[in-house]
């Protein structure tokens, strides 16, 4: 096996180790009233990696992250930039779906993330892409860049440089969740324009 197919196999099995983890956890209450654990999805070695908050009804159902309206959203505007889903990876901050779809609680948070931090040093993606608030913060609290968490609506379609132990350099690109065109249609130009963004990786 040469360098480069040996680096492959041990980045999936680092992942698988993680899954395995994952769908033994009971490190918080989600577990009891989940039906599947959404680990993620895609390219283990995708320069782009897009992170949701937590998996809702659809995914739940399925174990697979963005299956439901939201997803089909996020497909065209993948569509739109000429990237396909097999190309990145999606996961999200939770592995499991909140009750009634709320909001993931602190405690919920502190417990599930070093689940999402270990396979981001795994796959080290060039940009981290954070669909919605709460991603946003998460991610750029963790990346050192405290002191530009603001709403997405100030922030959205930006790239940050950060850099991080274990990552290496990379970009944090805060992101319109795919719901919101859900809820408003006229919100679609807006993430197409911001998607646009992704290109670049």
């Amino acid at each position: 096996m040469d360098q480069a197919a040996s680096y492959h196999s041990k980045m999936g099995s680092d992942l698988k180790k993680v899954k395995d983890e994952v769908l033994r956890c009971k490190k918080c209450q989600l577990y009891k009233t989940r039906i599947h654990p959404v680990i993620g999805q895609g390219n283990h070695q995708a320069k782009i990696c897009l992170i949701g908050e937590a998996p809702g009804a659809n995914e739940d159902k399925t174990g697979w992250p963005f299956c439901g309206q939201a997803g089909k959203v996020l497909d065209e505007l993948l569509d739109s930039t000429g990237i396909k889903r097999e190309e990145i990876y999606i996961t999200n901050i939770l592995k499991c779906r909140p009750p009634g779809n709320r909001n993931p609680l602190k405690n919920e948070i502190d417990a599930c993330s070093d689940y999402l931090l270990r396979q981001l040093v795994i796959i080290k993606p060039e940009a981290i892409c954070c669909l919605g608030n709460f991603a946003t913060q998460f991610i750029m609290e963790k990346f050192d860049l405290s002191d530009k968490v603001a709403s997405i609506g100030r922030i959205h379609g930006q790239a940050f440089s950060a850099s991080r132990k274990g990552y290496g350099q990379l970009h944090i690109i805060p992101l319109y969740h795919p719901a919101a065109v859900t809820y408003n249609i006229g919100m679609k130009e807006t993430l197409i324009k911001d998607f646009r963004i992704l290109k670049r990786f």
